[in-house]
């Protein structure tokens, strides 16, 4: 009897649950398509970049460097949102708080890296062309 009375309770916990990681993975696929477009839109600048002498390890820092400060800046909005929004889901959570600190690090750490790897690989492969492709690209 217990059982049937917590069945309700437990499908509705196993839906969240389920909705709450692919709203992640769908996050997380969002965001890498956006920072690889970026990053694979700046294939001229790199082309410039490296025939006027930067190396391929330059060009993949200062680009890095500047997906990481929007990815910062991206991440630090979201926890200030979430946590403005999460006393108003408090009282749906059972045995986790609304602030909860490890929930939010997870999730900004994932965020984090797949926003690295998406800024990474084509950077990457922008590097190891030769400058006069990279140019002729456009």
């Amino acid at each position: 009897m217990i059982q049937n009375g917590l069945l309700r309770d437990r499908l509705m916990a196993a839906l969240s649950g389920f909705f709450g990681v692919l709203a992640a993975v769908l996050a997380a696929i969002g965001l890498y398509g956006v920072i690889s477009y970026i990053v694979a839109t700046r294939r001229n600048e790199i082309g410039i970049r490296m025939a006027l002498g930067a190396s391929g390890r330059d060009v993949i820092s200062a680009i890095l460097q500047q997906t990481l400060r929007l990815l910062v800046c991206g991440v630090a909005i979201g926890v200030v949102l979430a946590l403005a929004v999460g006393r108003s889901a408090g009282s749906l959570l059972f045995g986790l708080g609304p602030h909860d600190p490890f929930t939010f690090v997870g999730a900004s750490a994932l965020l984090l890296l797949v926003g690295l790897i998406a800024g990474f690989v084509p950077v990457y492969r922008a590097s190891r062309l030769d400058p006069m492709v990279a140019l002729r690209h456009e």
